[in-house]
């Protein structure tokens, strides 16, 4: 999350090779993905302004740090499920100007049951993203089976973009079990140097990005 006072500067690159983005499946061809805003299945309820195709775009080192985890992770038989990397700038206002529009509720049961959508642009959604840095990911951990052709996505206790406290990384509000599978995403995400958001167990930004105070319009294509 970045806060609206911290200085910034948009880049003029307008394609990712400008903006030396990189997709993370040139590094790891099978990445498990499912790139939530570029379909309808997200808290905007349709696809989101600069998201014109399913990709994980990420600034060059920080995909080099993910492939790293990924080829770490696939050697206990799991593996990375990516829902969303870089994000244009555009996207992001596009998030702000669904925040203001209060009588637009039709995804509040299945993404802040317990919030008035209101309070979402005080700690949930910033008028200017991390993401759009290049070097955040969002993302989600599998296991497989011995010979990693059948994955399933561990149990963390909320789905992805799920706005309430139990999301929170080490909330209490879910089972020891859950917990323990947001630990271990985070284990492997920190032996790379990611940090993660507390408040989102699934968000994840690479300690040593790149360009920490630029950001990024070019679309996903």
């Amino acid at each position: 999350m970045v806060h609206a006072d911290e200085a910034v500067t948009l880049s003029p690159a307008r394609t990712a090779a400008e903006a030396d983005l990189v997709d993370i499946r040139t590094l790891v061809p099978d990445m498990a993905e499912d790139i939530k805003y570029a379909g309808h299945d997200n808290f905007v309820g349709a696809p989101v302004d600069g998201y014109l195709a399913p990709k994980c775009l990420l600034k060059r080192p920080v995909a080099e740090a993910m492939a790293r985890v990924e080829h770490d992770l696939r050697k206990q038989h799991a593996r990375l499920k990516m829902w969303d990397c870089y994000r244009p700038a555009r996207a992001v206002a596009n998030f702000v100007r669904w925040a203001h529009d209060l009588s637009d509720q039709h995804t509040k049961a299945e993404h802040y049951p317990r919030l008035d959508k209101s309070v979402l642009l005080h700690g949930y959604i910033a008028p200017v993203s991390g993401h759009s840095r290049g070097g955040t990911a969002d993302l989600t951990m599998e296991q497989c089976d011995d010979h990693g052709s059948h994955c399933k996505e561990l149990d963390m206790g909320t789905h992805f973009d799920f706005f309430d406290v139990r999301a929170h990384t080490d909330t209490p509000d879910v089972t020891p079990a859950q917990h323990a599978n947001r630990l271990r995403l985070r284990a492997a995400m920190e032996r790379e140097g990611f940090k993660n958001y507390t408040m989102e167990w699934w968000h994840y930004t690479w300690a040593n990005e790149p360009t920490p105070h630029t950001i990024y319009d070019v679309p996903v294509k």
